[in-house]
Order: structure tokens, then sequence, then C-alpha cells
């Protein structure tokens, strides 16, 4: 028989520790428009701000997620043995320990500029909604699409906003404006952001077709239940809108061919998916999902190289 867990080993598996796909999905997009923002490489502290920040903020919302979802979990076969479902971990425990991941986040956003730490509390409170949209919204997985999307405008901002400025500077805040904060984000990174969005709507689509028959037992709200039939075509649309999106976008800011290598095997990858997902089996659909940040690295890789051949 294998020994009990201890405290710390929960607490990972409470954040996905062993699964870095999910804040891979994060980071991607994000890194990308941090190059875009900066025209090129942005410096080691904006990079570790955002590697680290992004890392620390999913793990926080696999805390919140799991406590929301805690009586929903436990019915659905792959989420049972969660540990706050589970109750091997309390909710006051999952609730503390994202508070303070989220904390440790908004550290290293102080050290940004002040229009990057305004702009990260809306970011906060969408990736805060989000659980419980899924008891509300026929399309949850569009408000999964903000909050995951939500890193763009923030590397713009980050770029854009200002100086890096102290916490203790009050000084700072005397030159802030709602018209210069919201002029750190420039149209193109609403852009990106919406392109982004239908990345998120597809690959958390495929997630929610793992869960399709347990989610519909306990009405759970769900892209996968919404769309029906028409859930592997709108995965594949989405797919195709994000690409899109996103080479309209930087079409002129991003020049040469290795952008374009970098968008065809994201392309490529999306093709692979149609072939794992168009008999809706749980075990082809999970691992979709689970390569999806494959997908994202592409069109990063494709942005670095592009800016650092030109």
């Amino acid at each position: 028989m294998n020994p009990a867990p201890s405290k710390f080993q929960l607490y990972l598996q409470l954040i996905r520790w062993d699964r870095p796909a999910g804040w891979l999905l994060l980071l991607w997009p994000s890194l990308s428009a941090l190059w875009v923002a900066a025209g090129g490489f942005p410096g080691w502290h904006l990079l570790a701000v955002f590697v680290l920040g992004t890392i620390l903020m999913r793990s926080a919302g696999c805390c919140v997620n799991d406590v929301a979802d805690r009586d929903f979990d436990r019915h659905v076969k792959r989420t049972a043995q969660r540990p706050v479902t589970s109750g091997r971990v309390s909710v006051r425990e999952a609730l503390w320990l994202g508070a303070v991941l989220a904390l440790a986040a908004f550290a290293l956003v102080l050290t940004t500029n002040v229009a990057t730490v305004v702009w990260s509390v809306p970011a906060l409170a969408v990736a805060l909604v989000y659980p419980y949209a899924k008891r509300f919204v026929s399309m949850p997985q569009a408000v999964l699409g903000v909050a995951f999307s939500f890193g763009v405008p923030m590397a713009f901002a980050a770029v854009h906003g200002g100086p890096a400025w102290s916490v203790f500077d009050a000084g700072a805040w005397r030159g802030f404006s709602l018209a210069a904060w919201w002029a750190s984000v420039p149209p193109l990174a609403w852009l990106l952001l919406l392109g982004n969005l239908f990345w998120v709507l597809a690959y958390d689509t495929e997630y929610a077709m793992v869960d399709r028959d347990d989610d519909l037992k306990i009405g759970m709200k769900t892209s996968a239940i919404t769309l029906g039939r028409w859930d592997v075509a709108v995965v594949m649309l989405s797919y195709a809108v994000f690409l899109g999106v996103w080479v309209l976008g930087l079409r002129h800011l991003v020049p040469g061919p290795v952008f374009y290598l970098g968008i065809a095997a994201a392309a490529a990858q999306a093709a692979w998916h149609f072939t794992m997902i168009r008999d809706r089996t749980r075990e082809g659909c999970f691992k979709a999902f689970r390569l999806n940040h494959w997908v994202g690295f592409a069109v990063f890789a494709g942005v670095v190289g592009a800016y650092l051949l030109n």
C-alpha cells in the first residue's frame, strides 16, 4: 500500500504542479505579446515577471476553481479525487493557499508600472468570476478565454505604460490618469486578445468534451454541451479564427517567413487535433487538450524567431 501523501504533496496536487500544460497555455500568448510590444526581447525583468506571475496566478486559480467546483467534481470521474473534493485539503486551506499565491503574483506586478498594476485588477476579477460562470453561462469557455488572454494587454501595459516604479513612490500616482491607463494598451492588444480567446474556446471545448456525460448529469453548463453535434466543427473554426486574427494583427509588425512558419506549425497541429477529437472519445479529446500548449509555443517561436532574424 502506498503511503498517504503529505500535506505539502496535496498542496502540489491542488495547484496541478505535475501538469504544467495549464500554465503553459497562459504563458505563450503572454510572452508573444510581450515580444511584440517590446519589438523584440523585452528584458530579463519583464520576462521573469510574466513567467513567474503566470505560474503563480494559474496555481491560485486552481485553488479557487477547486473550491467553487467541489460539490460538482465529486460526480465527475476525472476530478473526484482532487484534494479539496476528497476532503484531504480543507476549503479554508485552499483559499489561504490561493490568496498567498495571488499576493505573490501581485508583488511581482508591483515591480512594473502603475498602468500594469491597475490592469491587474480587472484581470483578477475575471479570473475569480470564471469558476462560477459555469453555473449560469451556456458558453463559460468564453469567460475563461478572457481570463486566459488578459496577459496580452498586461504585456503591452508593462512595456508602454511608463517606467518601472516603486510601490513606496507616491509621486508615481500623481501623474497617473485614466486616459494614460487606457492608452497603455493599444487596439492591437485587444485584437490579439480576441484572437487568443478563440484559441481558449477551442482547447477548453476539447477539455469539456471529456466530461460531457458527467456534466449533463449534474447540470453543468459547458460549450461541449451547448454546441452539441457542432462541437468539433466549432473547435476547428476557432483554431482558424485564432491563427487568422494573429496573422492579421501581426503581418506588418512581425515580418519574414519565420513567423509564418510558426503559424503553419500551429495550423498543422490543429489539423492533427481534428483526428483526435472527431470521434469524441475521452482519451482523444483529453490528449488534444493536453498537447495544446505546443500550438501556442509554435506561434511564440515564430514571433521570437522573426524578431531575431529581422
